[in-house]
């Protein structure tokens, strides 16, 4: 699993010019079914996504083809986490612990 920081790179005012196409963005990533929760951060300079993936390369595209990406008003940071526990709508995305 992964943690994708956002933080924004240019005046919020920037971000929300590009705001409709983020969301349409976010929205293919989750019918895709790797997106699992995103939203703003508080105070708002930029926002956090939760992904499911295995395969950081291929999470770091996904990033990188966000329309605040490309539009240059925003910087990715991206953990990579192992999720051994969860609340119980979120077991399917339990992972083993590493030995």
């Amino acid at each position: 699993m992964f943690v994708l920081e956002l933080t924004y790179t240019a005046p919020v005012e920037r971000a929300d010019a590009l705001m409709e196409a983020h969301l349409a963005w976010l929205d293919g990533w989750y019918d895709a079914g790797v997106f699992i929760a995103s939203g703003r951060k508080n105070p708002r300079d930029g926002g956090v996504i939760l992904a499911v993936g295995d395969d950081r390369a291929r999470i770091e595209e996904i990033a990188a083809a966000d329309p605040f990406t490309v539009g240059g008003v925003c910087a990715y940071r991206i953990t990579e986490f192992i999720a051994t526990r969860t609340v119980p709508a979120l077991a399917p995305f339990r992972q083993p612990p590493l030995g």
